[in-house]
């Protein structure tokens, strides 16, 4: 749940690896070992809808499988989701491969290969050294789990003690997270083509290392990270001045690639735990391409406790622009004067959508300051949830509050019913993504 509460644009889930611990039995020849199968499911109901520009953002019912299978210090794993329904008024059927991958375990060295979930970070759903794990914001469920999607890669891990290990991530080619400014209303003169992702190539490809330590005291990691940031604006493919008071935009979803350095802790302090993240992240060509955010520090402290079994978790989340310049608003001069007017129109389409491309980076101002805040408390025996999350961007005056109240029926039936409410000043993100992404939600699980 607390994960809901991120801005639209930023997110994060930690699956450190399904397939750990399948196999308890490492060591014992293959051949004298016998194979552990194991497999669990779900099918579930979802509905979300009530927005103020689709009625049903999103119904579907959906099966889901999830297979494991070990042999030694060898394993398979297998997460398969099918599902039918309508979403943002389009219907058909989806099959999604949510991860499939192979590996081996040692003593010493761990190997997986296939489409993972690897998300790194302590921080509880702000995770800026998370530069790995792509998105699908518009995947709209009681769950914002199910957002996260996979990437093809090798990822080893080497043990150096049985609290710390390095860990090596290649990843081939890229995959974004999905946006969907289609959806947004831009005006009549404003419209996006399709993405063209970069070349699936060697030199597109991303790497990634982390250096993680769990102690009884402290857990923390270094980490770096070179590649496309699944993260991304937008640039103009083109400006139809044919009505010259009226140009047409062609707005594309526009790549970029970064480097990172990152670190993060969980420190528990008595009754408390502290969490910390921050990562360091440099880019090329910010200073004359609009979709490409300028170099900063992004850092979140947060600090958790049970209070009346209550648990609070609070959250300061900050970030610095390096080289920040203010975007000079463009001045018509001469309003008489077709040249003066011509080159007033196109600087003017320059400026709104540099500035646009700066909300969604949040660095429209040198500094960014935000606020999160999450309670939940459980209720007969744990048999009832209740959760309410809200986020407060006290530099751009957004807002999002997110309830949510689960049931467990049964051992195997479980409902869930919420509502996210967004909203900021006049052209924000949010005030974009209201109409879009407000509403309430409903859920009906079933789990085998």
């Amino acid at each position: 749940m607390r994960k809901a509460i991120i801005p639209i644009f930023l997110f994060a889930l930690a699956v450190p690896g399904y397939a750990q611990g399948l196999f308890e039995t490492a060591g014992v020849p293959a051949e004298k070992t016998p194979s552990k199968l194991e497999w669990s499911g779900y099918v579930r109901g979802s509905a979300y809808g009530g927005g103020e520009q689709f009625d049903y953002a999103s119904l579907f019912g959906e099966a889901s499988l999830q297979g494991k299978y070990a042999l030694g210090k060898t394993f398979l794993f297998a997460d398969i989701r099918l599902r039918e329904g309508l979403q943002f008024g389009e219907v058909g059927p989806t099959l999604q491969l949510k991860e499939v991958y192979a590996g081996y375990q040692s003593e010493k060295l761990d190997l997986y290969l296939g489409n993972q979930i690897v998300t790194w970070g302590r921080t509880d759903g702000f995770n800026p050294t998370n530069c790995i794990t792509p998105r699908d914001y518009f995947f709209l469920t009681s769950e914002p789990d199910d957002q996260t999607l996979p990437n093809f890669m090798l990822r080893a891990k080497y043990h150096l003690s049985p609290a710390l290990y390095l860990e090596g991530i290649a990843i081939p080619y890229f995959r974004p997270s999905v946006y969907r400014y289609d959806l947004f209303d831009m005006g009549d003169n404003a419209h996006f083509e399709q993405a063209e992702w970069p070349e699936k190539s060697f030199r597109n490809g991303a790497l990634a290392a982390r250096l993680n330590g769990e102690f009884s005291r402290i857990g923390f990691s270094l980490s770096y990270f070179n590649g496309y940031d699944p993260f991304y604006g937008f640039g103009i493919q083109s400006v139809d001045m044919t009505q010259f008071m009226d140009p047409q935009i062609a707005y594309q979803p526009a790549f970029f690639r970064k480097h990172a350095l990152g670190a993060d802790f969980a420190l528990p302090l008595g009754a408390w735990i502290a969490r910390g993240e921050l990562a360091w992240k440099w880019t090329q060509g910010y200073d004359t391409l609009m979709y490409v955010p300028h170099p900063g520090l992004s850092y979140v402290l947060g600090i958790e406790r049970n209070f009346w079994d209550i648990t609070v978790l609070a959250q300061y989340i900050g970030q610095y622009t390096h080289n920040f310049q203010e975007i000079r608003e463009p001045v018509l001069e001469n309003p008489l004067d077709p040249v003066a007017l011509f080159a007033y129109i196109q600087a003017r389409i320059d400026y709104e959508s540099t500035l646009f491309n700066r909300k969604i980076f949040q660095q429209q101002e040198p500094t960014n300051h935000a606020l999160f805040l999450s309670l939940s408390r459980a209720f007969a025996h744990e048999a009832l949830r209740a959760e309410l999350s809200g986020y407060y961007n006290i530099t751009s005056e957004e807002y999002l509050v997110r309830p949510r109240l689960s049931w467990k029926i049964t051992d195997a039936l479980t409902t869930a019913v919420g509502a996210q409410i967004m909203g900021g000043p006049k052209a924000s993100i949010f005030d974009y993504s209201k109409s879009v992404l407000n509403g309430a939600f409903a859920e009906l699980k079933v789990n085998f």
